[in-house]
């Protein structure tokens, strides 16, 4: 629909309603306004969209040509991966618009288009400084008018400060998308502060939004692509400042996302052991699987980017005797997945990230002791769990 095809009928009742208010009480008659005329004065002076005009169709083969280049197989942060894509996707989709609250350099929506100023409203990049709430709040905006494709960005421990327009995102079905960075105690030095250690388990128990953390630039991608899908609430990706590895990609179907939730990254044979990661602990529980192996451990390692979506789909998968979840946040979503829940269940600290995580037992060496201990209790008392 052209902007020119809109009407504000709804409100010229209002302005006659207040008119007849006004002078009942005393007040000068408010001016009636013709809004058509106003919309089409205003239209002309931002040079937006001329009459009739029409957004070109993007098929979902578009959208996947025009992002395939990102999936490079070079160890980076995921947040970089979904700049890649972002400006990829903003090419073969004008009607994709947004930005971030004063971060665009650090969360990685810097795609080189052109800033909506108060002279010229025909860019796609808003700037809308640090108030997440505000941004919030335009981006739903955006996507009820229709039209557009509305994304934003900030830290994903500043979730809390948008979290009441993100609800209403979600409650309203706007498919909204919005991308969290530095999404774990690998931050660093910037503390517990801004160490988000609750916030990916407070998203997800929002109704209707969909939370992906994906672990590497395929993974990135996919994410990407269910974001574009859906149409019937919002999607949040949750993205890491720190470099990532890219994992095998194996038998990974393209649709592994909306079909399961997962993918299997390190397949064996009978394996003793589940191991369940999201984001940037999958490549911790790589490095862990291969240390339980010299151990005599088998251990599969299944990445989670839709935790949700995988739990749904349990039933229809084999499971090993004993399943371990990894992720450095809280541990309490994983209740009902895993026997054994390796995360965060507290703030914390300030320092270097490498530091930081291994104070916390996130080092393959460590992980993999608590792993081992837990196959041997099974082994030892399989009712024990």
């Amino acid at each position: 629909m052209a902007l020119t095809d809109f009407r504000f009928d709804l409100g010229r009742p209002s302005l006659n309603f207040i008119a007849t208010v006004g002078s009942r009480l005393g007040e000068q008659p408010i001016e009636r306004l013709d809004s058509t005329q106003r919309l089409s004065e205003w239209i002309g002076r931002a040079g937006i969209v001329p009459p009739n005009s029409r957004l070109p169709k993007v098929t979902a083969r578009d959208l996947d040509a025009a992002i395939s280049g990102v999936v490079t197989g070079v160890a980076r942060a995921t947040r970089q991966t979904s700049q890649s894509v972002l400006r990829a996707a903003t090419v073969a989709m004008p009607e994709l618009v947004g930005g971030s609250a004063d971060l665009a350099t650090s969360t990685g929506t810097v795609t080189g288009q052109r800033a909506v100023t108060r002279d010229d409203f025909s860019g796609e990049v808003l700037n809308f400084g640090i108030r997440e709430l505000g941004m919030a709040a335009v981006l739903n905006g955006l996507s009820l008018h229709g039209g557009f494709r509305a994304y934003g960005s900030t830290f994903l421990v500043f979730s809390d400060y948008l979290r009441p327009a993100l609800r209403l995102s979600a409650m309203m079905g706007q498919p909204v998308i919005y991308l969290l960075t530095h999404d774990s105690v690998a931050v660093g030095e910037d503390g517990p502060t801004h160490q988000p250690v609750e916030h990916l388990e407070s998203l997800r128990l929002i109704p209707g939004l969909t939370v992906l953390r994906p672990a590497d630039d395929v993974e990135t991608a996919a994410a990407w692509r269910q974001a574009l899908a859906t149409r019937d609430g919002p999607t949040v990706l949750v993205l890491s400042r720190q470099s990532v590895p890219s994992l095998p990609i194996g038998s990974t179907r393209p649709d592994f996302l909306a079909a399961d939730g997962g993918r299997v990254v390190r397949a064996v044979a009978n394996p003793d052991v589940d191991l369940l990661a999201t984001g940037s602990e999958v490549g911790l529980a790589l490095g862990a699987a291969d240390l339980l192996e010299a151990e005599g451990v088998r251990a599969r390692v299944v990445s989670v980017p839709w935790r949700e979506r995988h739990a749904a789909a349990a039933s229809a998968r084999d499971r090993a005797p004993i399943t371990v979840s990894i992720e450095a946040g809280v541990t309490s979503g994983w209740a009902g997945l895993a026997a054994v829940r390796i995360g965060v269940d507290r703030f914390g600290a300030s320092g270097k990230a490498s530091d930081v995580l291994a104070h916390l037992g996130f080092t393959p060496a460590a992980v993999a002791t608590r792993v081992a201990a837990a196959v041997r209790a099974e082994t030892t008392d399989p009712g024990r769990r």
